[in-house]
This record gives structure tokens, C-alpha cells and sequence, in this order.
């Protein structure tokens, strides 16, 4: 598929490097393409990747995200999957920018032409390309209100070495909520245990 990543940060070099390997053609999407000239990665301006895209791929900071996305325009964003991966935190990882919505409600609020899925952002971009590293299964979670959006992004985590027993479809989009909150639980771990290289997975009682 053609995936254009929005960011040009951790996550979305993660992100593009791992599809880029499955095989999807991956290009990124910042404001100064030419200064991003020396990623190894193909970079155009914001406008041009979206146009690109058949999925499109949200990785910039939450707190920017909605206001970015207006720049390039509802019309153009209008049918395209949106795969929204930020958290809206603030420069000192204490606060949440949405604390009684999330950003992936307001991206689908905002663009209602453009199916909206909420993934990934309950981990380092570190595991995000490379569950099978960690010490065992692991959890990703999805939200989103379209069942085909859903149904194409399952198969990209798959991609990314995420297998179906592994991903977790909570809901709608206003689940997205639970999956941003936690990244104040996730700042926390990383305290405990002084890196950021781990994840959750959900464990539920043995059948019968």
C-alpha cells in the first residue's frame, strides 16, 4: 500500500522503516521537507504525502496534530483511512492536552469524511516495529467507529509483526480515550524501571 506518515520524528521513522520492509511504499510528510533531506527516507511537503497516501498516518505531536491536518484541507483527508498515533502531552510529560476527550475523537470530530483508527500509542516507537524483541506476547489496542478502517489497519500491524492474538478491538473511537490516557501510567513505568522498551499485554482467565 502507499502509507504517508505525517512527522518526520522516532515514530514515524520507525513506522515507514518497518512497512518500508514489509513492503509498502512509505513516504513521509513535514512542513521543511528539504531540511528532512538526510533520513534515508523519502520526505515531501505535508500536502503532497497526503495525496500520496492511500492510508495516512498521523505521527506528530498531539498537541499540534488538529491544527496540522487543517493545513492540508478536509476535501483532500475526505476517504483516506487515518491512522492516528499521537498523544497530546505537555513539555514535561505530567498533563494531557484532551484530559476529558482524546485526539483521535477530535481528529474524527473535525474530518468526518475520513475514518479515524486510534493504535499504537500505548508504547515506545521501539516496540512498535518489534514486539517479537520483548519477553514475551503483548497487547495493542485499536479504536475507531469503521470496521473496514479497522479491518486494513489490523492487517498493517500484522505487517509490523503484530498477530491477530495480539490485537485488541475496544471499540469506537471515543475508546481512544482509554489508549492516550495511559501514556501518564506509561511515564510512570518508565520511571520504575528506568527505560522505555516494554508493553502491556492483557491476560484473561484459562478457557472453562
Amino acid at each position: 500500500m502507499r502509507i504517508g506518515l505525517l512527522g518526520t520524528g522516532n515514530v514515524a521513522r520507525a513506522l515507514a522503516h518497518g512497512w518500508s520492509a514489509a513492503g509498502h511504499d512509505v513516504l513521509l510528510g513535514s512542513r521543511r521537507p528539504k531540511d528532512r533531506a538526510d533520513l534515508g527516507l523519502p520526505v515531501a511537503g505535508l500536502s503532497e504525502t497526503a495525496a500520496h497516501a492511500e492510508v495516512l498516518v498521523n505521527a506528530t505531536p498531539g498537541t499540534v496534530s488538529v491544527e496540522l491536518l487543517h493545513s492540508i484541507g478536509a476535501r483532500a483527508l475526505a476517504g483516506t483511512l487515518l491512522i492516528d498515533v499521537g498523544v497530546g502531552l505537555s513539555d514535561d510529560f505530567t498533563e494531557l492536552s484532551h484530559p476529558n476527550s482524546s485526539l483521535g475523537e477530535q481528529i474524527q470530530e473535525s474530518f468526518p469524511l475520513t475514518p479515524v483508527v486510534k493504535t499504537l500509542c500505548t508504547m515506545d516507537s521501539t516496540v512498535m516495529t518489534a514486539p517479537g524483541g520483548l519477553d514475551g506476547p503483548s497487547t495493542v489496542f485499536l479504536s475507531g467507529d469503521d470496521a473496514e478502517a479497522k479491518r486494513i489497519t489490523g492487517r498493517l500491524l500484522t505487517d509490523l509483526g503484530w498477530p491477530p492474538s495480539s490485537q485488541l478491538d475496544i471499540g469506537g473511537i471515543t475508546t481512544a480515550r482509554g489508549q492516550e490516557h495511559f501514556a501518564l501510567l506509561f511515564m510512570g513505568i518508565v520511571g520504575g524501571l528506568g527505560a522505555h522498551t516494554f508493553n502491556i499485554n492483557v491476560v484473561t482467565r484459562p478457557a472453562g
